[in-house]
């Protein structure tokens, strides 16, 4: 974040500090300088490459933050946009989101807002620099709510505390103003049945006043907000429509010559009452939809036992850093992600990654913060803390992601901007129409206050938001991290689902399983030389073939001139002999003839056994032999293909390996359409090629080579066993390798989708039957208010039926 101060209380200069990104060297720093020296009202500017910061004094009357960072962006670097919550205290409806957004997007900077009903919380991206927390709650502020920034956990829990605070002061406010409105409808229920008794017309003001006044104050409240903003909100229709009934009441209290002489004192009362009631119930349920959040917040345990000096202190888990030794006893929470570095245990891992079965954990093995240790004491080094450990990413994507907007929602966003201002136009036409055609004026205020009343976008502000969030929650209670809404939108139309073999369908960890050598080289020598040639390399098949010379402790010699030959394999320089080591398409490139062994390699391809052919190139090109590596496919692949399948989407593999391996495997899976020998950078094209064809892809894939065609297709999966950069690149990541969760991240994405769709409708389908009903005088006003105060509540118990699903490769 961006910090700016003035140098002192005189000089009208201001400093301010900017990250910058994408710095290499100390001539990047330069060039951004001399950019930003020459900038009009730039006194000084120092760039620091160790800090990648640029402090710059400038005039603000003759520059900006922005145009500073304008000018750093065009020498070719960045300054990264800072992402701010904000917690919004005040909104009740889909019009109160909109006023909000259109609020916080005015700041300068800004580049989007999101504001979230449901959860009552605002993410904002606004430049480094631009502003600060301060200018957006200032803004909201004007708007007529109230904000506070969200940065950390305690903020959370600060929110938390905040919250409760607030249903407790709503239901006394519940509780007091329904023993003041029962006498008032009980008197309506009496009439009803005949008995002729009535509470005296000062006593029935004494009980509505307090309720108009005091319960409902809130409404006013809001109401003269939006009215200062001239918009509109539900606020506004609650209170002109409850005015209205008391405001009546009240004359013919006093001048009943004037108003026919009824009383509506339980018409407003009993509205305002249900309202709350309502809006209650309301948010106890949207206190569900937030369960799978802070349930991933509450793993996180604030303090650790660390070993300084060779004795164990307790300190707060923030203070531990990378490379120290952590103890956890049996039973207790994991602070950091590490290694285990003593003691052997099995951890529960489940509200991480989903899976339900304790994994078991000894020395050398990776654990997350967060899981909860079994039996055994261990001592784990620690290796990633704070902002950049695998539970904050997975509590930053899931809030994200719960922060989002589907583009459905910009139909109704359209909608609600509108709709406040379409019901008092429908309430007034109603007023006049009873007036002037019915002649009954009092009749025609009644059921203008029906129809305030009784529209409320409430209902479709809440529709597609709560179900989001409790969907997203579900998903990632199952292991199954969804990157924003957007994504799981387009989840649910996917028709072809393209797979990598390696790490996705198979293990990823290869095995060394055939060697044949040729000509005079021996088995020792193949393997010395095959080895030393891929030392230091981390491809998995590079990783299988150490790992044998190590079982067979072969000494490796040194290598050089290597370089990697993407797709085909590499090209280096051991033991004074310039070596080739890959697939055919390599030897067929440096000349290698691999006739002689040619039905060795088909027939333990046959077997699904990937072959690397090596040869020496120098002095004399000859080939040295072949090394056949298996990677035993995973067991649950084939159950994942069959529910990919029985999900009517069509499986397609997609693989750099040999076209007899890859067909092997395929077969083995019941997988029909496969694309084998694939070059990295070809596979992009090829999912290009599918969409062409009116596909709706998704890509699964684990590897860095698979980013490109992860952001080609219409959706990326990335397996969570894979690499950072697969993972960002695609809309979900999967917890844990387990290919199942490809089609429950489908069936998740399809019952969210299913239950947005339930719920707009009953919000579209409830106003268009009900506004004409209370139109036509149907509704009296007290039902008018239960039914309003009830679609809200039914949207929201209707997203949180989600909380039911279950991933159908749950494992048990």
């Amino acid at each position: 974040m961006a910090v700016a101060e003035n140098q002192n209380p005189i000089s009208t200069m201001e400093r301010v500090s900017l990250p910058v990104e994408g710095m290499t060297c100390v001539n990047c720093a330069s060039r951004i300088e001399k950019v930003v020296g020459k900038l009009p009202g730039v006194e000084a500017a120092n760039v620091n490459l160790a800090s990648e910061r640029a402090d710059v004094t400038f005039d603000p009357k003759s520059a900006s933050v922005m145009s500073i960072a304008e000018a750093i962006g065009k020498a070719g670097f960045s300054v990264p946009d800072q992402t701010i919550r904000l917690a919004i205290e005040g909104m009740t409806c889909a019009s109160c989101v909109s006023r909000v957004e259109t609020a916080l997007t005015a700041v300068p900077g800004v580049a989007r807002a999101s504001v979230n009903l449901a959860d009552e919380n605002a993410t904002v991206v606004i430049a480094a620099g631009a502003g600060s927390a301060a200018d957006l709650i200032h803004a909201v502020t004007k708007a007529g709510y109230r904000a506070t920034a969200l940065e950390s956990e305690a903020d959370t829990d600060a929110e938390d505390a905040a919250i409760a605070r607030r249903h407790r002061r709503d239901v006394l406010t519940f509780t007091v103003a329904a023993a003041l409105t029962l006498p008032l409808v009980l008197q309506m229920v009496w009439e009803v049945a005949g008995i002729a008794w009535k509470i005296p017309a000062l006593v029935q003001l004494a009980l509505a006043t307090p309720v108009q006044f005091w319960a409902g104050f809130r409404f006013y409240r809001a109401a003269w907000g939006a009215l200062r903003a001239l918009t509109g909100n539900m606020d506004l229709l609650v209170a002109m429509g409850t005015s209205a009934a008391f405001g009546l009441s009240l004359l013919n209290t006093f001048r009943p010559d004037l108003g026919g002489g009824h009383l509506y004192y339980e018409a407003g009362a009993a509205v305002i009452t249900l309202v709350l009631l309502g809006k209650w119930l309301e948010s106890r349920a949207k206190r569900g939809t937030t369960a799978a959040i802070r349930g991933l917040m509450k793993l996180r345990p604030d303090t650790a036992r660390v070993l300084r000096d060779g004795v164990e202190i307790e300190v707060p888990a923030s203070q531990v850093v990378s490379g120290d030794i952590v103890v956890i006893r049996p039973g207790e929470k994991l602070p950091v992600d590490g290694i285990v570095d003593d003691g052997i245990s099995q951890l529960d891992e489940s509200l991480i990654t989903g899976e339900s079965l304790p994994v078991a954990k000894a020395p050398g093995d990776p654990v997350t913060g967060g899981a909860i240790n079994g039996e055994g004491l261990i001592r784990v080094r620690a290796t990633t803390v704070g902002a950049d450990s695998v539970l904050s990413k997975v509590i930053k994507l899931v809030q994200g992601a719960q922060a989002s907007k589907a583009p459905v929602q910009k139909l109704v966003d359209k909608i609600s901007a509108v709709f406040v201002p379409a019901v008092i136009t429908i309430a007034t036409a109603t007023f006049l129409g009873w007036w002037l055609i019915g002649g009954d004026p009092v009749i025609g205020l009644i059921n203008a206050v029906s129809v305030l009343v009784i529209a409320c976008p409430c209902a479709l502000g809440l529709a597609t938001p709560t179900a989001i969030m409790v969907g997203t929650g579900s998903a990632a209670s199952a292991g199954i991290l969804i990157k924003d809404a957007e994504a799981l939108e387009r989840a649910h139309h996917i028709d072809t689902v393209i797979l990598d073999k390696t790490g996705t369908l198979t293990e990823g960890r290869p095995t060394v399983a055939d060697i044949i050598v040729h000509g005079e080289t021996d088995e020792a020598t193949l393997v010395r030389l095959v080895a030393s040639a891929q030392h230091g390399s981390e491809h998995p098949l590079a990783r299988a073939v150490l790992d044998h010379a190590a079982s067979l402790n072969v000494e490796l010699s040194p290598v050089s001139g290597f370089t990697s030959q993407i797709g085909r394999g590499l090209l280096a320089s051991v033991e004074e002999r310039d070596l080739a080591v890959g697939n055919r398409r390599l030897m067929a490139e440096q000349g290698i003839a691999t006739e002689e062994m040619e039905d060795a390699a088909v027939a333990l391809e046959d077997l699904g056994r990937t072959v690397m052919w090596a040869a020496a190139l120098t002095p004399q090109p000859q080939l040295l032999g072949i090394i056949a590596v298996g990677d035993p496919v995973k067991a649950e692949a084939a159950a994942a293909i069959a529910a990919i399948r029985a999900a009517g989407i069509e499986p397609v593999m997609m693989t750099g390996d040999n076209r007899r391996t890859a067909a092997t495997v395929a077969a083995a899976l019941g997988i029909d359409q496969v694309r084998a020998e694939v070059l990295p950078e070809d596979k992009a094209n090829e999912i290009n090629r599918l969409k062409s064809e009116g596909r709706t892809t998704a890509m699964v894939g684990d590897g860095i080579n698979d980013a490109p065609a992860l952001a080609a297709a219409d959706i990326g999966f990335a397996m969570g066993t894979g690499t950072d950069v697969a993972m960002h690149t695609a809309g979900i990541t999967l917890m844990r390798g387990d290919p199942r969760l490809i089609a429950d991240a489908i069936a998740i994405s399809r019952a969210t989708y299913g239950k947005i769709r339930q719920n707009l409708f009953w919000a579209f389908f409830y106003n268009v039957v009900a506004l004409p009903l209370a139109a036509l005088g149907f509704l009296s006003p007290v039902i008018a208010g239960a039914a309003m105060a009830m679609s809200s509540f039914t949207v929201v118990v209707n997203s949180l039926r989600l909380r039911g699903w279950k991933p159908k490769g749950e494992t048990s």
